[in-house]
């Protein structure tokens, strides 16, 4: 991951220190931005790299310019909370409880009952990369960088998998939840429960077109990884 943040280019890496600072409360609602020029010269970079930084943070609803009164950071409820980097941000310190709450409510809604789809609508093709992603998943372990990604793609081809259009679009949102929970709770637990043999049920549910007990095997995936990310919560 260090190395994917060096070959960032400049206004993505800053972009992406500002949006961390904002969402972890740094700067906290209301709160004014330094200026474009104490940014630029702060960070060793352009004025226009830093005005493209913010553009990208603008785009997430994150904060808004105005002329002389700066950049102000919005209201929480104009953020996009499901921009799949916001979603990653969150979690590069410690989420508020009740977001996670409302992370596992939502994926508690969408998945089970795409997985029901997917078992019903999938392809050979995806049953394949299903699999493949699930073979990397248990050589690798989930603590590895290789098989959080098998993870995260994993749940993405699933959504693929339901044949709906609206329900793929969530799945950049989907499988940067799955991905960033799994490394929050690979930096702050002593111990993680596996979840390959939970993953294994699923894929096994989808491969034999069992609707049922897809949205089941989901279900007791999805309520094991919220209980191991509310743990990874307490001191």
């Amino acid at each position: 991951m260090a190395g994917e943040k060096k070959r960032s280019p400049a206004h993505r890496s800053i972009a992406r220190t500002l949006g961390i600072a904002i969402v972890t409360g740094t700067y906290p609602p209301g709160a004014i931005l330094p200026g474009e020029f104490e940014l630029a010269e702060t960070r060793a970079v352009s004025r226009s790299v830093v005005r493209e930084a913010l553009r990208i943070l603008a785009a997430k609803g994150l904060i808004e310019s105005r002329p002389k009164a700066g950049t102000r950071i919005r209201n929480r409820g104009d953020w996009n909370l499901l921009d799949p980097d916001i979603l990653a941000w969150m979690f590069e310190a410690e989420p508020p409880v009740a977001f996670v709450e409302n992370l596992f409510q939502l994926r508690m809604i969408v998945e089970p009952a795409a997985a029901e789809l997917a078992a019903t609508c999938r392809t050979t093709r995806q049953i394949g990369r299903m699999g493949h992603a699930l073979e990397i998943m248990e050589e690798m372990g989930l603590a590895t960088a290789e098989g959080q990604a098998a993870d995260q793609q994993f749940h993405n081809i699933l959504l693929e998998a339901t044949g709906n259009d609206l329900l793929v679009s969530l799945s950049g949102s989907i499988g940067t939840a799955v991905r960033a929970t799994a490394l929050f709770k690979a930096r702050k637990a002593k111990q993680l429960r596996d979840s390959i043999p939970l993953h294994r049920d699923l894929f096994s549910a989808i491969t034999d077109g069992d609707a049922k007990a897809a949205k089941a095997a989901c279900i007791t995936l999805i309520l094991q990884a919220h209980e191991d990310t509310e743990l990874s919560l307490k001191p």
